[in-house]
């Protein structure tokens, strides 16, 4: 009955942090592309884009967005350490340390803790 627990701790700990690893990755690779088409646009026009003017439409798949919704499920505990910052890459950056530190290393502290007592 432990072991059984302790392989569903670590199998969840394991889950968890790729679920928020996996969705910061998607993020920044969304933000590099955005930053990129900004940029080409603003060579092509020789016009300073601001934000208002770029479409912020999202297209994504529905594996992209349960992603997104595991991810802000998993990071809701540490939605309010920053509040206030107008930064998303600072909010998301945290949110992923947080989530790796709690997930990974303390559940899997937890697991390991447990097998020690078995």
């Amino acid at each position: 009955m432990l072991a059984t627990l302790i392989r569903l701790l670590r199998l969840a700990s394991i889950v968890s942090c790729l679920i928020v690893a996996g969705s910061f990755i998607v993020f920044a690779a969304d933000q590099t592309k955005n930053a990129s088409g900004q940029q080409q646009e603003e060579i092509a026009s020789g016009n300073p884009v601001t934000r208002a003017n770029v479409s912020s439409t999202k297209h994504e798949n529905s594996f992209h967005k349960g992603l997104d919704e595991a991810s802000n499920t998993l990071t809701s505990p540490f939605a309010g350490v920053i509040s206030g910052s107008s930064s998303e890459w600072l909010t998301r950056g945290v949110e992923l340390l947080l989530a790796l530190v709690v997930y990974g290393f303390l559940v899997g502290y937890l697991a390991r803790m447990l097998a020690v007592r078995l």
